[in-house]
C-alpha cells in the first residue's frame, strides 16, 4: 500500500515464515529491516513449557521491545531478573545484557520489535537449525556483528533457571485507566 514515499507493509500469518523449534513453539518471521526500510525487524515467538528463549546477549545498535501475548516470561535485562505475565511488556535500551525464557512450567507468546531493525531473519533461521542439532551454536558465533547479537556468558543465567530458589518476583501490570 503507498503512501507517499513509503510503503506500509501488511503481514498476513499464512504469509509469515514459520521456524519450528523442537520444545514445541516457533518463530513468525513478520518483519526484516529490508521489509521496513530499516525502521524496525519484528517476530511473534511461542515458547514451549520452561523453553529459553534467549541467552544472554546485547544489541549494540538496537533497543528491543518485548510484549508477552500469552503465558509467563522470565526477563533477565542487566542484573534485574523480572517475571513477566500476559499484557506486560519490558523494553531493552542498547547494549544492555539480557535474556529470556518461558517460566517453569509455562508457555509463552511475544511479540519482538528490534528498532532500529537489523535483518535477522537468517538468524532466526540459524537459530532452528541449532536447536533441531541440524548445526552448532558455534556457527552463530562469526555473525554476531551482522544481526547485532553479541552473545555473553551463559552460565548465571542457565544456572539461576534451574534453581527455583533463584526465581524471580513477579512483576504485576496494573490496569490502565481510560
Amino acid at each position: 500500500m503507498e503512501t507517499g514515499h513509503e510503503t506500509a507493509l501488511i503481514v498476513r500469518p499464512e504469509e509469515a515464515e514459520y521456524v519450528a523449534l523442537p520444545h514445541g513453539g516457533g518463530f513468525r518471521l513478520l518483519a526484516d529491516a529490508a521489509d521496513t526500510g530499516g525502521a524496525l525487524g519484528a517476530n511473534h515467538l511461542a515458547l514451549g513449557k520452561g523453553a529459553d528463549g534467549a541467552r544472554p546477549h546485547y544489541h549494540a545498535l538496537s533497543t528491543e521491545l518485548f510484549y508477552v501475548l500469552d503465558g509467563t516470561v522470565e526477563f533477565l535485562v542487566g542484573e534485574e531478573r523480572a517475571t513477566v505475565g500476559r499484557g506486560g511488556m519490558v523494553v531493552v535500551p542498547p547494549k544492555a545484557p539480557h535474556a529470556f525464557g518461558a517460566a517453569a512450567g509455562c508457555t509463552a507468546e511475544l511479540l519482538a520489535v528490534l528498532t532500529p531493525g537489523v535483518d535477522r531473519f537468517g538468524y532466526f533461521r540459524a537459530l532452528g537449525r541449532i536447536q533441531h542439532g541440524l548445526d552448532s551454536f558455534d556457527s552463530l558465533l562469526p555473525e554476531q556483528d551482522r544481526y547485532d547479537v553479541h552473545f555473553l556468558d551463559a552460565t548465571a543465567w542457565r544456572s539461576a533457571r534451574l534453581s527455583p530458589a533463584a526465581r524471580p518476583r513477579a512483576a504485576s501490570v496494573p490496569p490502565r485507566s481510560a
